[in-house]
């Protein structure tokens, strides 16, 4: 029987420490060492996942001492300051010695330089938490990246501080997409008017353009301000819905996977109006319904928190107060006394559709750990299956794509659902995940 040690980076092994003992020890060369020794081929499944788990805390390690290597060759500060942003330099001799020892582009070097000071310099509490295993390589990197425009703006220690701590307890049950959304989130509260004109320039970028490629294809790179973007990628989603419901009917079967469907949905849009256009076109009215979330304060114009766009994250109140203005958008408005829903029961299988509208706004993106598929295009799923007494209530639903839903009704994985929408997931193997509640106005 094997004893159960807890080891430090001074212990050595003098007994065999379990795949669970190595899980929860502190990152270091010890650990490390005992985790070579293990073949994993030899482990049983579920200890095969906390070997993974327990490598990846080691690389959050080693990637927090390659922070430091990489700050010791580059230095603090720039050597040569970037005319067009002051906060990132150019580091010319310096990227060139990191880019040949380290084999990466100049252009990944210098990102690799950038990414290092900002995390040495400014963000010691996320050294630490990648350095222990708290957080990985990937929750680090895009940590720095959202706070450095935050910093290079001058945003007070305090602030980045608290930008920081959120952050890194975030990154908990979070994929690294996930904390930049809540990063760029905090920022928009702290400093709305930063924020405000942060995404005024970014604006200023947008642009469509047509790339040819070989064997007959081109890329088409649209860069746009986030509310359009979501029209664009709306309107194709239902696009394909309508000619799905159209194939479904006419028994063909469709073999194109969905990539191909919305490339073929683009060029089909696009293609009507060429062929219906007028001389004289009429302003474009936004006719594809997009969920916008403000909280009743900024709305009316006083408070200036930042708004959600749903399949992005956070907007300018500006933004946000423009479009819940507009009629052809769905605008959630947060006020405790118009979020209760009745408890519906037994009475149906089918949710009535202000439970259905309820669900989408509270969810917002699929409940499975890390997917973030819109819950507009999901299913709405019984946690608890209607055939074994599940209500449809709003503690039994919620919201999953089509994929997850599929893989919780055939492939063993259990949900345990709670009425704020947080949800407790069990995988065939017994390994327990935790999706949190998403309170209204903060990104996932």
């Amino acid at each position: 029987m094997t004893t159960a040690v807890r080891l430090t980076n001074h212990d050595h092994l003098a007994i065999s420490p379990t795949v669970t003992d190595l899980l929860i020890a502190m990152p270091g060369i010890a650990t490390l060492t005992a985790l070579v020794a293990i073949n994993p081929q030899e482990l049983t499944p579920a200890d095969r996942i906390d070997y993974l788990t327990a490598l990846e805390r080691q690389t959050g390690w080693l990637q927090a001492l390659m922070q430091r290597a990489i700050v010791a060759v580059a230095g603090c500060d720039s050597s040569k300051p970037n005319g067009t942003d002051p906060f990132f330099g150019v580091d010319d001799a310096e990227r060139e010695d990191i880019s040949t020892a380290l084999r990466l582009a100049p252009t990944t070097a210098q990102l690799r330089i950038d990414v290092a000071r900002t995390l040495v310099n400014h963000l010691p509490n996320t050294c630490s938490a990648l350095a222990t295993g708290e957080i990985s390589p990937a929750h680090a990197t895009v940590i720095a990246k959202e706070t450095a425009a935050a910093i290079r703006d001058g945003l007070p220690e305090s602030a980045i501080f608290e930008i920081e701590q959120r952050a890194i307890a975030h990154a908990e049950f979070h994929t690294p997409g996930q904390v930049a959304n809540q990063v760029r989130t905090s920022i928009a509260r702290i400093s709305p008017e930063t924020f405000e004109e942060t995404v005024a320039r970014a604006r200023d970028t947008r642009k469509v353009s047509c790339y040819t490629e070989s064997d007959g294809i081109s890329t088409i790179v649209a860069i746009l301000p986030a509310a359009d973007a979501q029209i664009v990628m709306n309107s194709i989603e239902s696009f394909i819905r309508a000619a799905s419901a159209e194939i479904d009917s006419d028994t063909t079967t469709d073999l194109r996977s969905a990539d191909m469907k919305r490339a073929d949905a683009l060029t089909s849009i696009t293609g009507a109006y060429l062929s219906t256009a007028a001389e004289t076109v009429a302003p474009h009215r936004r006719p594809i319904s997009v969920n916008v979330t403000i909280d009743l304060p900024t709305l009316l114009g006083l408070a200036e928190n930042p708004g959600q766009l749903a399949g992005y994250g956070a907007i300018p109140a500006s933004v946000a107060r423009e479009l819940a203005a507009d009629g052809k958008w769905k605008r959630f408005i947060t006020d405790p006394q118009t979020g209760n829903l009745l408890d519906y029961g037994r009475q149906s299988y089918e949710p009535p559709q202000a439970l259905i509208d309820f669900l989408i706004a509270r969810d917002r993106t699929c409940r499975f750990p890390g997917c973030r598929r819109s819950a507009a295009l999901s299913d709405i799923d019984h946690a608890q299956s209607w055939e074994t007494g599940g209500r449809t209530s709003p503690d039994n639903l919620g919201a999953l794509c089509r994929r997850h839903h599929r893989l919780k009704t055939h492939d063993g994985w259990e949900v345990e659902s709670r009425p704020d929408g947080s949800c407790t997931w069990r995988s065939p193997l017994g390994k327990i995940y935790l999706t949190p509640a998403r309170p209204i106005g903060d990104s996932i």
